[in-house]
């Protein structure tokens, strides 16, 4: 049973990194990519680190491994995410053409003095 659990969980993991895999290939800019990169990076990997602590046991040595690693993927990746878009707004990187409106030039400050 904990292998069919196991399997599944890594086929949730294989969906995500491979949906977001394709996203970062057909998203139109670079704030787009990285949400799609995000995505594939933080719900690819938990699932199958789930899956690894299924398989191998709830008191295995590799569970608390997994635990933690998942606990890092999930502070880390979306902060550094954030980073990422921060950097390429302020450096002027510029959004798709069919974005709705951008919100962000009203609350940044005006650093071209």
């Amino acid at each position: 049973m904990r292998t069919v659990v196991a399997a599944l969980l890594v086929l949730v993991g294989l969906w995500f990194s491979l949906s977001g895999a394709v996203g970062v290939l057909r998203m139109p800019d670079v704030y787009s990519r990285v949400q799609s990169g995000t995505k594939a990076i933080t719900m690819g990997a938990l699932p199958v680190l789930l899956a690894s602590a299924v398989a191998t046991g709830v008191t295995s040595y590799n569970t608390s491994r997994a635990v933690l690693i998942g606990l890092l993927i999930a502070i880390t990746n979306p902060a550094a995410s954030h980073a990422l878009v921060r950097a390429a707004y302020r450096a002027g990187i510029p959004q798709w053409s069919g974005a709705v409106r951008d919100d962000g030039h009203r609350h940044e400050p005006d650093r071209s003095r």
